[in-house]
């Protein structure tokens, strides 16, 4: 998590902070260690501790002696006592706990071995610092194509230039042992400088390096994590996890840390728990376990000849019925001590507010257009009968030769009307005209 109140400079260095490099959101520094005596004053007469803490690139820390009396806090920038020449680094703790901290890493406080810090660094010694950086990368790409050159197995994970730009650290992780006298002299011509190789593990690369954990979080590694304790697979398997290593395994390849975090917890709530190799005896066979919960105290059974039919019990219930086989004596089967599992009723829920769906924000499908097709039935005999009436409607004062003439002939032989001689009355409907076959022979 970065802090607002500070920034770093393009080299490393805080431009300024304002809780004066004490902020706990661990931003100015790797692995920070928050100064909780700050506020508080020394008894009277009491001489404030010589020695700080100082730290370098990528969470290297070493402790100082301050022999000149110079008044530093947390993220000053000081030039310090180095073999060859001097480095340049950032103050992180000072004061009493610096003492405590000596202590923790089995410094001892009194020793004349204790490097001094020389002064703070001034803006030339800052320059040379940054200028050293900013050659580290590309060095590093070339070491590693001399590397593959030389066919040596090992992997240059990172360069760190000392403080004025006399010497450069190749830290490198490796299998096994390797032969880099050749490589060495490689480097020194190549690089023009002082060169010294440095082994590391896998875990101390991944804390020099950093990154993003499977939790989404940075490394413990590379953020607060100053001890490496060794992690078994028998961690695991006390918190019921599946040994697969993809899982397992954390960025440098080795089991996570984090399995030691809980293991605790758990070996004391397996303190009440029978041993899961324990075999029940019952008049019906012979049960062993398969699986238990720890937390909540259960135990799953099944007999040797139905492995498919589990039964739960009660931590209680087991030591009973060990107790029971521990006096020669079988209990009837284990479906007397099974817990009935009672299945919840389904809750259904109201739609209170009128949310149909979660998808109701999104864009509508469009609808399909109807199929269009022409069927061969009265459509497209409407269609036609349309068309030709279009074609009828233009040609209506042309004369139709080539259609006959439908309209029929007047009947000369159909009897006159005997009421045609009244004119006044309206005309009656015509009745129609049947012929007979002998009107027609005559």
């Amino acid at each position: 998590m970065a802090c607002t109140s500070c920034s770093t400079s393009d080299g490393g260095a805080p431009k300024g902070c304002k809780n004066n490099g004490t902020c706990g959101t661990d931003s100015c520094n790797k692995l920070t260690v928050f100064d909780w005596l700050s506020n508080m004053s020394l008894p009277n007469g009491e001489a404030p501790f010589d020695c700080v803490e100082v730290r370098f690139k990528n969470g290297r820390k070493e402790f100082y002696r301050n022999t000149e009396k110079l008044t530093l806090s947390m993220g000053d920038i000081v030039a310090t006592e180095a073999s060859p020449g001097h480095d340049i680094g950032i103050v992180t703790l000072t004061g009493e706990l610096v003492r405590i901290q000596m202590k923790k890493k089995g410094v001892n406080p009194n020793s004349s071995d204790v490097a001094k810090v020389y002064r703070k660094a001034s803006q030339k010694d800052i320059d040379i610092w940054s200028n050293a950086r900013d050659k580290e990368e590309p060095m590093k790409v070339r070491a590693r194509e001399l590397a593959i050159a030389q066919k040596l197995e090992m992997k240059i994970s990172d360069i760190e230039f000392q403080g004025d730009g006399s010497k450069a650290t190749f830290y490198y992780t490796a299998n096994d042992r390797v032969d880099f006298r050749l490589l060495i002299k490689d480097f020194a011509k190549e690089f023009s400088t002082r060169v010294e190789m440095k082994q590391v593990g896998l875990r101390q690369e991944a804390a020099r390096l950093g990154g993003i954990g499977s939790c989404g979080r940075e490394l413990c590694c590379s953020t607060w994590l100053t001890d490496f304790r060794s992690v078994n697979t028998s961690a695991a398997r006390y918190q019921q996890l599946s040994l697969n290593p993809q899982k397992l395994a954390g960025q440098c390849g080795k089991l996570k840390c984090c399995l030691n975090y809980e293991l605790d917890t758990y070996m004391d709530a397996l303190k009440g728990f029978p041993s899961f190799d324990t075999k029940l005896v019952t008049e019906k066979g012979d049960a062993v376990c398969q699986k238990q919960d720890i937390f909540k105290g259960l135990m799953w059974f099944a007999y040797t000849n139905d492995f498919a039919n589990w039964h739960m019990l009660k931590i209680e219930q087991v030591t009973e019925i060990i107790a029971e086989n521990k006096l020669k004596n079988k209990v009837a089967s284990l479906e007397d001590f099974a817990i009935e599992v009672v299945q919840e009723p389904e809750k259904h829920f109201n739609n209170a507010m009128g949310q149909e769906s979660l998808t109701r924000f999104d864009q509508p499908k469009k609808k399909k257009k109807p199929n269009k097709k022409r069927k061969p039935g009265g459509e497209n005999v409407i269609v036609a009968n349309k068309n030709n009436e279009n074609k009828n409607s233009g040609n209506e004062n042309k004369p139709n030769n080539n259609k006959p003439n439908n309209n029929k002939r007047p009947n000369n032989n159909a009897k006159p009307n005997a009421n045609a001689a009244n004119d006044n009355k309206p005309a009656a409907p015509r009745k129609p005209i049947i012929i007979t076959k002998n009107e027609k022979k005559e």
